[in-house]
Order: C-alpha cells, then structure tokens, then sequence
C-alpha cells in the first residue's frame, strides 16, 4: 500500500514537466467544445442582436431598418447563423493550431490569442443571456484562461511563478462562481439538482443540501489553495482536481440513456469536453506543488 501510494506521489509530480501536453489538451478541449456547440448547436449571439433597447438604435439609425423588418425578416437570421457557424470553423482552426504552435509558432499564436478573446466576448454573451448574474462569466476563468496560459508558458519555455499564480487565481474564480450558484446566492439551476439526483442515490431536498455542502467547500478550497502551509494547498488542489472531474463528468452519466445514445452523444459530449480545465489546471498545479517546496513566499514557489 505504501508503495503504491509512493508511486501515485512520483506520477502526479512528475505530471508538471510535461506542462506543455496537459495545456495544450486543455486548450485545445475548450476550443473543440466550442467549435462543436457552434457547428452543430447554436451560441447566444440573438440575445445580444435581438435586443431591441441595444440594437434598435443601430439598425434604425445607422442602416434605416425598422427594428420590426429586422427581427422578421429570415434572411437577417439566416445570415446570424451563418456568422455563428462561422465562428465554430473559426474555434476549430483554434483547435488545430493548440497542437501547430511548437511549429508555426507565430501564426499559431496570434489563432489561440484571438481565440482567447472570442471566449471571453462569448462568456460575456453568456452573462447576458443569463440575466447579468456576474458567476456566469466569472465561472469561465478557466476555460478563457486555458490559451493565455498555454501561450504564456511556451513563450516562457516553463511554468513560471507569475503564471502559476495567475492559474491558481483562475482556480478560485471558477470554483467560486460555482459555488455561488450551489449555495443558492444565485439560483440554483435547475440541472444541478438535475444532475445531482440523476448520478446519486438523493431525492430533490438531499441534493440542495449537497449543493450547498459542496458549495461551501467551493469557497474553503479557493482559500486554502492561497495558503502558506503546504498540505492545506495539497487539500484543495486534490479537492479541485476530484471535484473539477466529477462535475465534468456529470454532464455525461446524468443524462445517459442507451436507445438515445447518438442523441446524447451529440448533445452533452461537448459540454464535458469544454470543462476539461476544471481538472487539468488543478491537476497541474498539484504536480507542480508535489515536485517544489514552497518558498518563503507563501505564493510562490521555489525552482
């Protein structure tokens, strides 16, 4: 037992000096999700085109359509459609160039630089359409996040300090957005009490109180992770890295059904795959705590 638990310990700190692979399949699982969602479903693009406070002013003032000839019109939305679809073979360019950049490195580069700010705008386009809760784009630190560290990291050939510091801070953000939504701050959504009866054995009281029990761990774990003491950083990057897995997962075994595999396939694969770096980026983190002793600084890691 003790042996393998040393050899688990010598997997996971060994997982940091191949930083350049996890990054790049974090990155390249945000920018595939996206692509798929995209080509195949649809983005919140209309929430922003079709309201009428924001855009009557532009269609009417600037190109002299009335805002009722806008919204009926088909060939408008054929042509938002198109733009969004657009956008997909734009994400999945991004996904190719995340495994192009050690070759092409500047053409690659300013692909997921680019690809980077479209997630951000998209996050913003999320916020939105979900009544202006700030979790809902704040949850998506890690997911925006994932190219800028990859790039940063390649151009730095390492994990530097800084860097590290910017991912544990992407870490807390994500995890306590989620948080707030599990301890009812926001409302709770009603797939996460979908989710949580559907994988375990709870009816709907059960799992709100599971919600709001992960919740609160949510926040203790974004503490801990900015901690001086070592094995209360351990805690919560292994809290991340299970918790950050199992909520990706969900998304696949709650809504399985066999005769619907194809469907279910099609429709929840992506929203699994996009979540990657809920997991990844703690996962590496844990690696690279496990291989370094922390520094007198309690941010900071020594070489």
């Amino acid at each position: 037992m003790k042996l393998h638990t040393q050899n688990t310990l010598s997997w996971l700190s060994g997982l940091h000096t191949n930083w350049l692979f996890w990054l790049q399949i974090s990155t390249l699982s945000v920018f595939a999700g996206r692509a798929w969602q995209h080509l195949v479903w649809d983005a919140p693009l209309r929430d922003l085109l079709w309201d009428e406070q924001l855009m009557s002013p532009v269609t009417t003032g600037l190109f002299g359509i009335t805002w009722k000839a806008y919204v009926t019109n088909p060939e408008y939305d054929q042509w938002i459609q198109g733009f969004i679809k657009g956008v997909g073979v734009f994400y999945l360019l991004c996904a190719i160039a995340v495994w192009l950049l050690p070759r092409f490195k500047r053409l690659a580069g300013v692909l997921l630089f680019l690809g980077g700010i479209s997630l951000i705008l998209l996050a913003v386009l999320e916020f939105k359409e979900k009544f202006y809760f700030l979790a809902q784009m704040l949850e998506y630190a890690l997911q925006c996040g994932s190219p800028f560290f990859l790039l940063i990291a390649f151009r730095k050939k390492a994990l530097t300090p800084r860097l590290i510091w910017w991912m544990k801070i992407a870490v807390a953000v994500t995890f306590s957005s989620h948080g707030l939504y599990a301890v009812n701050y926001y409302p709770i959504p009603g797939n996460f009490i979908e989710m949580v009866i559907n994988v375990l054995p709870m009816n709907e009281g059960q799992a709100l109180v599971f919600l709001k029990v992960m919740g609160l761990f949510d926040f203790l774990i974004s503490v801990f992770i900015f901690l001086p003491w070592r094995y209360i950083q351990l805690t919560g990057l292994v809290y991340a890295v299970i918790w950050g897995a199992m909520t990706t997962i969900a998304r696949l075994m709650a809504y399985f059904h066999s005769e619907f595999a194809l469907s279910w396939f099609k429709q929840w694969l992506h929203e699994c795959v996009i979540r990657f770096p809920h997991f990844l980026i703690p996962l590496l983190l844990l690696s690279w705590l496990l291989a370094r002793r922390v520094s007198d600084s309690p941010n900071r890691f020594s070489h």
